[in-house]
């Protein structure tokens, strides 16, 4: 563990991070010493720390340490995390003028090879996200929601769940971004009111773009993606996973075909922006 660029065991109890999840982070893929999509992690968090209100100057230095921190990894996982540091009283940030950032390392899940080659089956989660659009599209340190529906999952014989909001409208997976195809054009959610803004959605979609394939986020029910194609999830460390089925909650299977996503899978992994 990295803290603020020294090698560190432990983080200030007192750390704004800790205590109120005050903060931002993104996870990152590392493959033979080069970060996948580093220039857009790399956006996220600034634009996540303007949004909060965060007052991080370090990019210079933390960007040394991400880089020179995957340089000897071969496949692995580097998740970088934002806090607004120690200080404040109670809530309120007033005085908390010296943020921090931690790097960590972690081994890559063996299990998303499989679920890309293979495709996965989906449920629909019981837990539904609340609609914050101060705080929509950002992945902030706030994850509450996210830790009870992988409770819930861990519980059911699925490999992921879809995530609905408050209105039933769908958001995302429990592990990424959902994209669905229908009527010759790819959809995925707005997340104008909750949920997270990936770097791979924002990949797979320029690759959509730059590749003449319509895409349109929307805000849609459950009905819509019982009538699609095709399905699949996406985050930056399993890049593009094909949904071989959803069950719904009325006990329905829906089964979904994958021409479409492999063709996408494999731009996206080649895809330059």
């Amino acid at each position: 563990m990295i803290v603020n660029g020294l090698p560190a065991t432990q983080i200030d109890i007192a750390d704004r991070a800790m205590q109120y999840g005050d903060g931002c982070f993104t996870t990152m893929a590392v493959k033979d010493g080069n970060i996948e999509l580093w220039a857009a992690h790399l956006a996220r968090l600034e634009g996540s720390c303007e949004r909060l209100y965060i007052p991080f100057t370090a990019w210079a230095q933390l960007t040394y340490d991400v880089i020179n921190a995957a340089q000897k990894e071969t496949l692995a996982v580097l998740k970088v995390i934002i806090s607004r540091g120690a200080g404040g009283r109670g809530y309120s940030p007033t005085g908390a003028d010296n943020p921090s950032y931690i790097i960590t390392r972690h081994a890559m899940p063996v299990h998303y090879h499989n679920w890309r080659e293979g495709g996965i089956e989906l449920n629909i989660s019981n837990i539904t996200l609340a609609k914050q659009p101060i705080l929509a599209g950002l992945k902030h340190l706030n994850r509450l929601e996210q830790v009870l529906i992988k409770r819930e999952l861990a519980l059911d014989a699925f490999h992921d769940c879809v995530v609905l909001d408050t209105d039933s409208n769908i958001v995302e997976s429990s592990v990424g971004n959902i994209f669905w195809y229908h009527d010759n054009a790819w959809f995925t959610p707005s997340l104008e009111f909750s949920g997270v803004d990936g770097v791979m959605r924002n990949h797979a979609m320029a690759f959509l773009k730059d590749s003449g394939m319509p895409v349109f986020p929307c805000r849609e029910g459950l009905s819509t993606l019982q009538s699609a194609h095709e399905v699949f999830v996406c985050n930056s460390l399993m890049g593009v996973v094909p949904v071989n089925s959803i069950e719904y909650n009325d006990g329905h299977r829906a089964y979904y075909l994958s021409d479409k996503t492999r063709e996408v899978q494999q731009g996206v992994a080649h895809y330059n922006v």
